[in-house]
């Protein structure tokens, strides 16, 4: 990739970014399998807690319809200005910026807290899923997703990283796959105070970008896009021949597959 192209096709705006590449690569397909598992009815009132740029916060609206109550909330902003800019006029949600760890929340307000891809970033687990049951009224449901452990896809770049970028960019893919097991996160859930708390683990098949523009598209819509812009065209152009020459085993029919282990926690309050 050359720095022409490189500064063409990424415009320094990560939360933007990840709404244009990760959402459609990643976030929408692991949504819809939320979706899914949450059964949604029409009129319950949801939270999406680090709703991100709101791609599960736009579908839990589709199925809960113009009776229910939709909110996101986000501790970054530029991903809340993205969220509100995608979101149809039609379709009315409350954004909220606020750590997940103190939410500015009335006791017992929703039906249904999801939390998707997420719960691995905040710092005070615990504490954030606290105020997830806070905010849930009696017999709320709570559904949390993490994905892990590690592909071997994301172990290629984050070891790539670290070589050319340094280690804290490679850490960056350390904590989003950190999170997985099923014992801790049932323990988390039950601690927090929820009950009938149910854990599984399952593999999901996604369709990625072909090597090159998975690269890139994924480092942009990330923290590790700073790293890479400081970097320099000499050291970006090692790392994606370091990983593209290794991610070619991934590749079919143009594009690259990955499999990725999912951990989904079901509760009530």
């Amino acid at each position: 990739m050359t720095e022409q192209v490189y500064g063409e096709s990424f415009g320094g705006n990560p939360a933007e970014n990840y709404q244009r590449f990760f959402v459609p690569a990643i976030g929408a397909p692991v949504a819809e399998d939320l979706m899914e598992v949450a059964r949604l009815q029409p009129g319950e009132r949801v939270l999406d807690v680090a709703c991100g740029t709101g791609v599960v916060t736009r579908l839990a609206a589709e199925q809960v319809g113009v009776a229910g109550k939709l909110a996101g909330l986000d501790v970054n902003p530029g991903m809340l200005l993205v969220a509100r800019s995608h979101t149809p006029p039609d379709i009315s949600i409350d954004w909220y910026e606020s750590s997940a760890e103190s939410m500015p929340l009335p006791d017992e307000a929703f039906d249904v807290v999801l939390c998707q891809m997420a719960l691995q970033f905040i710092p005070n687990k615990l504490a954030a899923l606290r105020e997830m049951r806070r905010v849930l009224d009696t017999g709320g449901r709570a559904f949390v997703t993490v994905p892990g452990p590690k592909p071997p896809l994301f172990a290629i770049m984050t070891d790539a990283l670290a070589r050319h970028l340094g280690p804290q960019a490679a850490s960056f893919g350390d904590l989003v796959f950190s999170m997985h097991d099923v014992d801790e996160l049932s323990e988390l859930m039950r601690s927090a105070g929820f009950r009938e708390v149910d854990v599984q683990a399952h593999t999901k098949t996604l369709r990625l970008p072909a090597p090159s523009d998975f690269l890139w598209q994924y480092i942009n819509s990330t923290p590790i896009a700073e790293a890479a812009a400081q970097a320099g065209e000499a050291k970006r152009q090692a790392l994606e021949r370091d990983v593209c020459a290794q991610w070619q085993e991934f590749v079919l029919d143009g594009a690259m597959q990955m499999q990725v282990g999912m951990t989904t926690a079901t509760a009530q309050k």
